[in-house]
């Protein structure tokens, strides 16, 4: 057997990306990362070389694992809403000259060039370091207070996450539009935005109301038809699908995207 730790945990189990063994074979384990650390497999078995991401994204699983069971819901939701303080709220910006000088403790090349990178992205320039990792990689990094990751690696990453789930916020927001305006119904919408939620990271899900995905349910069951069964047969999607959408990690962004639209 290779002598590699497996992680086991929702996100630990998603690291995606790539890994050669020394026979040639490639295996899933990273999406970035050019330095490799080598990892013997206990002298007899295949080498497999680690990227530093990949090593950190697993490292960051495990932290992540720890702290999801040692809190209850609620305590998660005010870690995770102390934490997005941190990196993209009030105390990013008083302290972001010191943001902006923090350098990895580390003198890996590959780590205090993502770093700097990430700089130059919060920035304003350049591209985003962690353009292209998985969801729950980026939940990751974000929500990883141990120091691996600057604040602004961790900003970075918070950005490409909002920018993913714009991304699917659109596509949802269309299907539902078709859905209603064929059919009168929004049911496959409530199935998609349930998926969606059963598939975050605990320290995402314990951001929207505990009562989110049972609400959810309910109207899939209901299976309701809004427009024959409103006055005149003029009911509207509209305001059901910005309530459920508008509620997570990323409801102050989405509410300041919409002022500024109405400006």
């Amino acid at each position: 057997m290779a002598g590699i730790t497996t992680y086991t945990s929702l996100s630990g189990s998603r690291l995606a990306g790539s890994a050669t063994t020394a026979t040639g074979q490639t295996q899933d384990v990273s999406t970035a990362g050019k330095t490799s650390a080598t990892i013997p497999a206990g002298g007899t078995g295949p080498t497999i070389t680690v990227s530093n991401l990949a090593r950190q994204l697993g490292e960051a699983a495990v932290r992540a694992e720890t702290r999801d069971a040692s809190l209850s819901r609620k305590e998660l939701g005010q870690k995770a809403t102390a934490q997005l303080d941190q990196i993209i709220g009030d105390q990013y910006y008083i302290n972001k000259a010191k943001h902006d000088a923090e350098v990895p403790n580390t003198d890996d090349p590959e780590l205090l060039a993502r770093a700097k990178q990430a700089t130059s992205f919060v920035n304003g320039q350049g591209k985003n370091p962690f353009a292209g990792l998985s969801p729950d990689q980026l939940t990751l990094v974000i929500y990883d207070d141990s120091g691996t990751f600057t604040v602004n690696e961790r900003q970075a990453a918070w950005q490409e996450s909002y920018d993913q789930r714009q991304a699917w916020k659109q596509q949802v927001i269309a299907k539902a539009n078709d859905e209603y305006n064929r059919t009168g119904k929004m049911s496959n919408f409530f199935k998609e935005v349930l998926a969606y939620y059963n598939e975050l990271p605990a320290i995402e899900q314990a951001q929207y109301p505990e009562s989110y995905a049972s609400r959810l349910q309910e109207l899939i069951d209901l299976d309701f038809n809004y427009i024959t069964h409103q006055v005149g047969g003029k009911g509207s999607a509209a305001s059901l699908i910005e309530q459920l959408l508008g509620e997570g990690p990323y409801r102050d962004k989405d509410f300041a995207a919409k002022a500024a639209d109405t400006d």
